[in-house]
Order: structure tokens, then C-alpha cells, then sequence
């Protein structure tokens, strides 16, 4: 696995970079956004970007977005000292996996990314079940649940918020959920598909933890920040 990692902090940077190769990463350094643009455009193969947010040259959102531009899959982990759950949405729609503030343990770390790489290679089970937040959601019943509160789902509904759940906290292709849930990626079940997710969003609605976010250029995340 060959790691991206831009961090200007430079004990930290060296801290980090040492910890991933002990773990049997092949990590690459950088001390600036602008350096980590240039080694994602010049080395191949990489599994997972791990960006400071604060960074001299090009911070870590504008790293993202160029990044994003030539690769819509690859996973991406901000570090950053902000808390505040404004930005940690900001880089979500941004494309980004996950989001660690600062400080945290190096095991911690460790844990996220092997998390989000087990998910970008998923395993050919079927899931009918799911929880996010404080809902629970059964596929098959079409029941989504939330404390007391029940909706029952239509089956276009259920379809595209299983589509969600199957990759929480990943990126959905717009291209893909129309065709997986619609068959095609006709203009006309485009508009459908926008007034679904709205509907969607309202149902979600009573956990601030769980939104269904648009990226930019992209598609639609279901996320989780409990």
C-alpha cells in the first residue's frame, strides 16, 4: 500500500511518515500542498491520500479538489487542528473519506486508514440491514427508524438509500445511482432522482449527524458524524 502523505509540521511529518513504513506502508512525504500535487501527478498506484488542511503553498482543501480532478476515487483522510463541524463538512463534500482532528494517536490514524481501504475493496455480501446515526434502516421492509418514529419507504426510496448505506461515507457516482436505481442516466430520471434525495434529506432530518451531501461534480455521500 503507498501512502500520499503532505504534512508542513515537520516533527509530525517525520513522526507519521516513520510510524506507516513501520506499518508496513510505503509512505511518501511532502512539506507543502504544492509538492503533494506534484508527486500525485508523477507517482502511480497510490492506495490513500493523508493531507494537513493547513499547509503553506496550497492547503489541504485546494490539494483535494485538484487531486479529485484527476482521480475521483482515490480515498482521501484530512488531518487538520479545526473542530468545528463546519469544516469537517466543508471537506466531505470536498470528496474526502474521513477527517481526523488534531491531536490523535498514531494508532488512531492507523485504524481510519485501514478502515477506509478494507471499504474500497468491499466484499461481495449482500446487507439488507443497516444503522447510521440513530436510525435504523431494513432494506427489506422499507422501514427506516428513528427513536420512536418509523417512515415507510417507497421502493425508489429504499433503493437509492440502500445505495447510500452500501457505501457510507463514500462518494456515489450520480452516473452510477441512476443507473443502478433507474437503469439509466436519462436527463429525465436525473430530475427524478434530485426529488428522491430530497425527499430523502427530510427523513434524515431529525439526526444533525446524518446528511446526505452533494459533491461537487461527483454525486452524493451519506454521511455519519456521530
Amino acid at each position: 500500500m503507498k501512502v500520499l502523505l503532505a504534512e508542513d509540521d515537520q516533527n509530525l511529518g517525520m513522526i507519521l511518515n516513520d510510524y506507516l513504513t513501520a506499518k508496513g506502508y510505503e509512505t511518501i512525504l511532502c512539506r507543502d500542498g504544492e509538492e503533494a500535487l506534484s508527486t500525485f501527478k508523477r507517482v502511480g498506484d497510490l492506495s490513500i491520500c493523508v493531507l494537513d488542511v493547513m499547509m503553506p503553498k496550497m492547503d489541504g482543501f485546494t490539494l483535494a479538489e485538484e487531486i479529485r480532478q484527476r482521480d475521483s476515487q482515490i480515498p482521501i483522510i484530512f488531518l487538520t487542528a479545526k473542530s468545528m463541524k463546519e469544516d469537517t463538512i466543508a471537506g466531505l463534500k470536498l470528496g474526502a473519506d474521513d477527517y481526523v482532528t488534531k491531536p490523535f494517536s498514531m494508532e488512531e490514524l492507523l485504524l481510519r486508514i485501514q478502515a477506509i481501504l478494507r471499504r474500497s475493496q468491499p466484499e461481495e455480501t449482500e446487507q439488507n440491514q443497516f444503522t447510521f446515526g440513530r436510525f435504523a434502516y431494513d432494506y427489506q421492509q422499507r422501514l427506516l427508524q428513528h427513536d420512536d418514529h418509523e417512515v415507510k419507504l417507497t421502493s425508489k426510496e429504499s433503493e437509492l438509500l440502500k445505495l447510500f448505506a452500501q457505501h457510507i461515507n463514500q462518494t456515489v457516482d450520480r452516473t452510477k445511482a441512476l443507473k443502478v436505481v433507474w437503469g439509466d442516466d436519462s436527463y429525465f430520471n436525473a430530475r427524478s432522482m434530485d426529488v428522491y434525495i430530497a425527499k430523502l434529506r427530510k427523513y434524515l432530518k431529525p439526526d444533525e449527524n446524518v446528511q446526505i451531501l452533494t459533491v461537487h461534480g461527483q454525486g452524493f455521500k451519506l454521511v455519519d458524524l456521530s
